[in-house]
């Protein structure tokens, strides 16, 4: 497995201190020092931020702790969704898996490991889709150290080419959702988040999100991901500095935790209802609950 490891992508723009902190977390981890590590740094959008977008650059090219350092320094502003398409497809052609980062993602030194061995374990497994690093704060009971949910997480996660070949917007997709309502409730997670509208903001320009594009990749091929029983990913950007999020949206605690039993390739149904159930009650609306399930 030491031989075949996931290249990494981090994806950088304008925030020096917390590509600072996320790649020294990244450099403590398992493996660190025999990864490939590529980090795309987006162009300014305005001249007010260039002196920022230098600085990360900067901080993007003292790295030496990784096997090999490519530094992708984009000359124009291609906004976080088309960054992160882009660069993910580049390396999955190449590669044929990924390992995906952002700049305010801080990680345990059992990350990468954990990262790899599903990566591997799961290769051949044409339903599942992604490896994610993230797991919301709660308790989900499970009997192993991981488990499969139909939900896809952006924050510190991997795929392969196999099934990043099917993302994208799919017009036919949104038609159903739009018709069908038990179809579209099921999408938002049993009505527990708008995803839906989501989509609609991102057909609109209204957002810039390449997440709702992939979990509705995943969803509509009936994908699953692997999420580990505690967090490997904690999330520092949730200060206002991030295109996406702007408030404190989790605390999450960041701990040594290590996966050493997987599953086996099949939805978790405890654990996907405990996760629903924790998103209902943390962001529906009051006057929703009342008329729901």
């Amino acid at each position: 497995m030491v031989n075949n490891l996931a290249p990494i992508a981090i994806f950088a723009y304008k925030r020096p201190e917390h590509l600072k902190k996320a790649l020294n977390s990244l450099s403590k981890c398992t493996l660190a020092n025999q990864s490939i590590v590529y980090i795309f740094c987006d162009g300014a959008k305005s001249k007010e931020d260039l002196k920022a977008i230098s600085a990360t650059r900067e901080v993007a090219k003292t790295q030496t702790w990784c096997k090999e350092l490519h530094v992708i320094e984009k000359p124009e502003n291609l906004g976080l969704s088309k960054s992160i398409s882009t660069g993910v497809t580049s390396l999955c052609e190449k590669y044929g898996k990924v390992i995906v980062l952002e700049d305010d993602l801080l990680v345990a030194p059992s990350f990468l490991e954990y990262m790899n061995k599903a990566l591997t374990l799961y290769e051949n497994e044409d339903r599942v889709m992604e490896i994610s690093g993230y797991m919301y704060p709660i308790q989900t009971h499970s009997e192993n150290d991981a488990f499969f949910m139909v939900h896809a997480s952006c924050w510190g996660w991997a795929t392969w080419k196999r099934a990043w070949k099917n993302f994208g917007n799919d017009e036919d997709q949104v038609g159903r959702l739009k018709r069908d309502r038990k179809y579209r409730t099921k999408f938002d997670i049993d009505g527990a988040y708008p995803y839906f509208k989501m989509l609609q903001r991102q057909a609109a320009g209204e957002i810039d999100s390449w997440g709702v594009l992939w979990y509705l990749t995943i969803f509509k091929m009936d994908g699953l991901v692997l999420m580990p029983r505690q967090t490997l990913v904690k999330n520092i950007g949730q200060d206002g500095s991030g295109t996406n999020v702007s408030r404190l949206m989790f605390d999450d605690k960041l701990d040594d935790f290590n996966v050493t039993t997987f599953p086996k390739v099949e939805l978790d149904q405890k654990a996907f209802k405990t996760f629903r159930d924790y998103v209902f009650k943390n962001y529906v609306p009051w006057y929703r609950k009342l008329f729901s399930f």
